[in-house]
């Protein structure tokens, strides 16, 4: 299959995408998270109605749903599902995102406009040194770009476009699901399974062009509590026991080789992501992380040895801890039916790039997916820096996202 560059919308798709704030909130309980996610879902509906995808439609938790009909005369092709979320991180605003697209880089720094202090360097940044002549995408200097996962959405859907405009590439039904959510961990919540009605997926949520992620951490949630003893400051001696400098004492003795910041690879670490409270009562909560399952009782004892080692000194307090599960790997379940990633390998290459097997440091919606029936590995999307304001991608890495896509849904009917 050969495509024109003319063909590609794929980079007016995705500026458009990312001038609507869709960050999602932690705090929320209500799905979606902030409402504000629905306005995407709204315009991808129309877009894809547009296409002339019929059945496109945004549900009450804000996830889009649609199907493209097979096109073949074999009855026996797996229906597949290509899956991006919608959300950006709560780390940094997606508010009034003023896209850049810088011509042809050639290497020298990007000093981003709004903010001179942000600033690409190629030694910050390594992928960078394989986008020479390309064209790099930023934000301005105050925002995140959304890369993260607006580019697996503008993806999916320029894919759509072409499978629809080229009736002679043949392949199955295939469904699309946008999430909302990703971002804080409840991405697939209330996603509709039976709906799918898929054997296979694939989130488009990657970083390098040719990767592909067919292993995550599994990860759970911590959260501590601490109960000290309160007291008149002015007559506290020898009978205030503060809950917050308890935790503060415990999240500094917990080991540092342990932290984020001084792991890599297949490393797994104890993350204190939030601390609050008062004397009386003070929270922390963890998220742990490790490629082995059970590695995460490990780290849950650590922080719970670390508690009590340190409540040695504050004999009045007590303390909770609370252990939720997030997700899991999902390369155990993928190793069950390796054609998935085999096929997703091989249309990485048909799109002519050098295909590569990763691990991720990290989670997606496909982690959950997998154990909840839907096997389900990460193509590339060509994202770089997010949840930053340095975020950024290439119109070319996108367009070989498309590709990848568009191979895909041909060799899962060329192999029925």
């Amino acid at each position: 299959m050969n495509f024109k560059l003319s063909d590609f919308t794929v980079t007016e798709r995705f500026l458009r995408y990312v001038s609507i704030d869709t960050q999602s909130n932690p705090a929320s309980t209500s799905y979606p998270s902030t409402e504000k996610q629905k306005n995407l879902g709204r315009l991808l509906v129309q877009e894809l109605l547009e296409i002339g995808i019929a059945d496109a439609h945004l549900d009450e938790f804000g996830y889009v749903y649609a199907t493209i009909p097979s096109n073949t005369d074999k009855q026996n092709v797996p229906v597949i599902c290509f899956c991006s979320h919608m959300d950006t991180s709560p780390d940094c605003s997606g508010e009034n995102v003023k896209p850049i697209i810088h011509k042809n880089y050639n290497g020298e720094d990007l000093v981003l406009p709004d903010d001179h202090t942000q600033v690409l360097r190629k030694n910050e940044h390594p992928d960078l040194k394989n986008q020479l002549g390309n064209d790099i995408i930023t934000a301005s200097g105050i925002t995140l770009l959304g890369a993260d996962n607006k580019a697996g959405v503008a993806e999916i859907m320029d894919a759509c476009y072409q499978l629809v405009k080229h009736p002679e590439i043949k392949h199955g039904d295939i469904r699309i699901l946008f999430t909302p959510d990703e971002e804080i961990g409840r991405g697939v919540d209330k996603v509709d399974i039976k709906k799918l009605g898929a054997y296979a997926g694939y989130t488009i949520d990657g970083e390098s062009a040719g990767n592909m992620e067919n292993e995550t951490f599994s990860a759970d949630g911590a959260r501590l509590i601490i109960n000290g003893v309160s007291s008149h400051p002015g007559f506290a001696k020898d009978k205030m026991e503060s809950a917050i400098k308890i935790a503060s004492i415990i999240v500094t003795m917990l080991p540092f080789e342990l932290s984020p910041e001084n792991t890599d690879g297949m490393e797994g670490f104890i993350h204190p992501v939030g601390i609050s409270g008062h004397v009386e009562q003070a929270t922390v909560d963890f998220i742990i992380r490790d490629f082995e399952a059970d590695m995460l009782v490990r780290y849950a004892n650590e922080i719970r040895k670390t508690v009590e080692e340190v409540l040695e000194d504050f004999p009045n307090s007590t303390y909770e801890l609370q252990i939720k599960q997030q997700y899991r790997n999902m390369k155990q379940v993928l190793e069950q039916q390796p054609e998935i990633v085999a096929y997703g390998m091989e249309a990485i290459k048909r799109a002519g790039l050098a295909a590569k097997l990763c691990s991720i440091r990290g989670g997606t919606d496909g982690s959950r997916l997998s154990f909840m029936g839907l096997p389900c590995p990460n193509i590339f999307a060509g994202e770089h820096a997010f949840h930053g304001k340095q975020e950024w991608i290439s119109v070319q890495d996108m367009q070989k996202a498309v590709e990848t896509i568009v191979h895909l849904a041909a060799i899962w009917e060329e192999k029925a």
